[in-house]
Order: structure tokens, then C-alpha cells, then sequence
């Protein structure tokens, strides 16, 4: 089979190929840990930090649900140069 490869390419090229394989190889693996890190990494957390597709798994849902809470705080929001309500004019 190498014979075929070398008789197919120009000399100097089964080299230069067989000196640059390593290194590509070893760059993949370094590329593809750090996107393994950085999507764990970037997955959407809770305040108290536990992932949201967390749920999913624990519960058997194929599909995370994100639980909506209504806001505590009853400040009506106003925009610039509008009265709220309890301005009281």
C-alpha cells in the first residue's frame, strides 16, 4: 500500500504528510476537550447553581422545563417622564 501511496505522490509529500498527522491529531483531541468543557460549562444554571436539564433527567421528561416564578416585587414600571400610580398628582 505504500508503494501505491508513493508512486501516487510527489516525493517530499509522504513526509511532510506523515510530520503533520501527529500534531493535527493531538490538536483535534485539545479542540474537542475544550468545547466539552466550554458547553458544560455555558449550560443554563439556576440561581442556586444545579443545571436546568437536571430536572428533566430526575423526572423521566425528554425535554427540560424551565419553571417560571411570578415577580414579589409590585413596582409598576413607568417609562421616562410617566407618573406611576402612587405618585398620587
Amino acid at each position: 500500500m505504500g508503494d501505491f501511496l508513493a508512486s501516487m505522490l510527489p516525493p517530499g509529500l509522504i513526509d511532510v504528510l506523515s510530520a503533520l498527522i501527529p500534531p493535527v491529531v493531538v490538536a483535534t483531541v485539545f479542540c474537542a476537550i475544550i468545547l466539552k468543557i466550554l458547553r458544560r460549562e455555558m449550560a443554563p444554571r439556576r440561581m442556586d447553581g444545579t443545571l436546568v436539564s437536571e430536572d428533566a433527567v430526575e423526572s423521566g421528561d425528554s425535554a427540560a422545563e424551565v419553571e417560571r416564578t411570578e415577580a414579589t416585587n409590585e413596582t409598576p414600571i413607568a417609562r421616562a417622564g410617566e407618573r406611576t400610580e402612587s405618585d398620587g398628582r
